[in-house]
């Protein structure tokens, strides 16, 4: 099968990792897989054999314009049996080409419970038909996109991320190397949180939340993996809460597994998630997770770690303290849970689902 994925960007980003994983492992069961991307350049790579076609797209008329004729032309030459695009920008601009280049079959998946305002959502209803399956990541965010009106209700269907283990792993040399090489000190502790620094993942809330905890528990830091449009103002809010070195602003970083396995708590703080992957990938690698229940993370967790309600800073405060407190037999319970349903979401699993839906015959 000939699989063409179209994505937004290939940044470093959940949706945008879960589209490489995606591509390598079709391209790994032998089939033909290219993917597209309409912006930037490509930070995230997918395996040699999977071909990459930067789209140029520009944020003008006339930049769209020749976006959408460089993509058809794509499409027309590189006669896939399957397109699938992913992310809002993808997704609709994919579905306005297929009006010029026929594609055999488009199934599109948005990533998130909130993946812009009115006319994005009347952007996703109007052009709706164009898609032959409309897909999300958890069932949370059909019903989003349902309440808000962006999908017909029952059109849009709910389809796992899903994580690559053989990358996230608990096993105890792998955790004792990345705590040795990463954060050696064995009289502090270390809490973890890894995204985009974006309004919706909520860091500036999570950097209040952190005052109070570090003042209950002086052997606690917290580092900050990714990078993002934020970081200067979160630096000087943490600055101005005084926090000094007790926090450490990383970037963008390639090594966030072994982040996830020198950490003692992984906490997620955000307002609005699809899917929430990086819990899944912090469950798989040993780490206990606090999250907040945003999009599809109570999916994700399913009853294992501390689940809050978002943007209740008074609750997520309790739920790192309560973390912080387990002892080493309740953490290893803990962690073994989340782990054997981390290994319910393996990529394979959703790679299986993904190629059924591929397959399918066409809807009369």
């Amino acid at each position: 099968m000939r699989i063409l994925l179209v994505a937004t960007g290939l940044t470093l980003g959940g949706a945008e990792r879960q589209v490489v994983d995606l591509a390598n492992r079709l391209a790994g069961r032998g089939h033909d897989v290219a993917i597209a991307y309409l912006v930037g350049e490509a930070t995230l790579r997918p395996v040699d054999g999977v071909a990459l076609y930067p789209m140029g797209f520009r944020k003008s008329p006339v930049g769209l314009v020749r976006g959408c004729l460089r993509l058809g032309r794509l499409v027309r030459r590189w006669k896939p049996d399957v397109v699938h695009s992913h992310m809002v920008h993808a997704n609709l601009l994919t579905r306005l080409v297929r009006l010029i280049s026929p594609m055999p079959r488009l199934v599109c998946t948005a990533h998130s419970t909130r993946e812009g305002g009115r006319w994005i959502c009347r952007a996703y209803r109007l052009t709706d038909g164009l898609a032959d399956v409309s897909t999300n990541v958890s069932r949370e965010a059909v019903a989003a996109f349902e309440r808000q009106g962006a999908a017909p209700t029952g059109r849009m269907r709910a389809v796992h991320n899903g994580i690559d283990l053989r990358r996230f792993s608990d096993a105890p040399e792998l955790r004792a190397r990345s705590r040795q090489e990463l954060f050696p000190r064995d009289d502090r502790r270390l809490l973890l949180t890894a995204g985009r620094l974006v309004q919706e993942k909520n860091h500036a809330g999570l950097l209040r939340v952190f005052t109070l905890l570090a003042g209950r528990r002086p052997d606690v830091d917290l580092w900050i993996a990714g990078d993002g449009p934020l970081r200067d103002r979160l630096q000087r809010q943490c600055a101005e809460l005084g926090l000094g070195d007790r926090v450490r602003f990383l970037g963008a970083r390639e090594d966030v597994p072994d982040l996830m396995r020198a950490a003692d708590v992984f906490v997620l703080p955000s307002h609005y998630e699809g899917f929430g992957l990086v819990v899944a990938e912090a469950m798989a690698s040993g780490a206990p997770v606090v999250a907040t229940d945003a999009g599809g993370v109570a999916e994700v967790m399913d009853g294992t770690g501390f689940l809050v309600p978002a943007g209740d800073e008074d609750a997520l405060l309790r739920a790192l303290d309560s973390a912080f407190s387990l002892d080493e037999s309740s953490r290893a319970a803990m962690a073994a849970a989340a782990r054997r349903r981390a290994e319910d979401l393996d990529i394979e699993r959703t790679v299986d689902v993904w190629l059924r839906i591929y397959q399918e015959a066409p809807a009369c």
